[in-house]
């Protein structure tokens, strides 16, 4: 089955990690006739059917906020916009992930716009059965209170059980992904996970002598253009709800030490979070501890569903991910082209944003 033809499609956040795989999937699709990137800062990059629009959807004022315009005769909107950091700053993120959310939603409603593609998480979810069991979409999404990535997921999954009550006339679709790597995000995601301050030789040895081990800590992740695959299929299927989205196998010590060909140093969890949180406090860290918790709860999750209803598999393992992204890293391989995924930080050199600290640039 086919998208309808002609879709003119909506990508809310489309030049970051997820947006630009999904702009290059809708774009690559013959019955894709027209796609509208909205972002924070229009970028150099013109993909093919693309035109770009800039608003910020963390402000409620302005001509920029009126999205009602710019998603009138859309067929689909996909929303993908979400901050990371800053982590010191939970009312910032709050405004962009969960009220910027709400406006999204909101101006899909009064442009009538009959499908809404959001992009979840697994950091929505409620912690893990105790046997470790993977998770299919019906269980609870509570997410961690304590971190706001988590808190603001779930929130957010909240507002949308209202809005389709609301609007049962408009086909809602909730992505849950793993944790999502490629080449290109490296630099980005180094900025937004590890900071100014990691040794730029220990990135670009090829070889480490030992890689930490923490016990629990077990994760799934997933090639970003695999994702991408997944939303594009949605808009042409006419399902509904949350699709689990992850590659197998479950990253641990044991995948990671094989990857890097390296020993496994167990570390306890308690050591770990101390002297995260300390890194985090001093803004060396751009993560809060908050998210270590999140991440050492997190369930397995079944990806059963989407690849039933949607026909989706992933065309990357998670151990071919992670070595590609360990490749970006070690090359500092970034997207000139678009301010998220830019090799240098956006707003400013690398220095600064050591002086200002780790994580403090939205």
């Amino acid at each position: 089955m086919g998208v309808k033809q002609g879709m003119r499609v909506v990508v809310v956040g489309a030049t970051g990690n997820v947006g630009t795989s999904v702009v290059r999937a809708l774009g690559e699709a013959p019955d894709i006739a027209s796609i509208v990137g909205i972002a924070r800062r229009v970028p150099n990059w013109s993909p093919p059917k693309t035109t770009w629009v800039r608003a910020d959807i963390g402000r409620d004022s302005g001509e920029e906020a009126d999205l009602v315009r710019h998603f009138e005769a859309a067929d689909a909107v996909i929303h993908l916009a979400w901050l990371i950091q800053p982590s010191h700053r939970p009312a910032v993120t709050w405004d962009t992930n969960v009220l910027g959310s709400i406006r999204v939603f909101e101006a899909v409603a009064r442009a009538e716009v009959p499908v809404l593609v959001y992009a979840s998480s697994v950091g929505a979810y409620s912690p893990g059965p105790e046997d470790g069991r993977p998770v299919d979409e019906s269980w609870p999404t509570h997410g961690w209170p304590e971190a706001a990535y988590c808190r603001e997921k779930a929130y957010v999954e909240r507002v949308l059980d209202a809005f389709e009550l609301e609007h049962p006339q408009i086909r809602v679709v909730r992505m849950r992904p793993g944790f999502l790597f490629k080449e290109e995000a490296a630099a980005e995601q180094r900025r937004l996970f590890m900071g100014p301050f990691l040794p730029r030789r220990l990135i670009r040895d090829t070889f480490l002598p030992a890689v930490v081990d923490l016990p629990g800590l077990r994760l799934q992740v997933l090639h970003t253009d695999d994702a991408a695959e997944a939303y594009r299929l949605a808009l042409g299927r006419e399902v509904r709800g949350a699709f689990n989205l992850a590659a197998e196998p479950p990253v641990d010590g044991d995948t990671l030490a094989g990857l890097l060909d390296a020993r496994k140093v167990r570390i306890p969890r308690l050591a770990a979070r101390s002297a995260m949180a300390t890194a985090w406090h001093l803004r060396l860290l751009p993560p809060s501890p908050q998210l270590l918790d999140a991440a050492l709860r997190l369930p397995l999750m079944d990806t059963t569903r989407a690849q039933e209803e949607l026909g989706w598999r992933p065309r990357h393992t998670a151990v071919e991910t992670l070595r590609e992204f360990l490749t970006g890293l070690r090359r500092g391989t970034g997207m000139d082209l678009t301010a998220p995924l830019a090799p240098k930080p956006p707003g400013g050199r690398p220095h600064e944003t050591a002086t200002s600290g780790a994580g403090e640039r939205p």
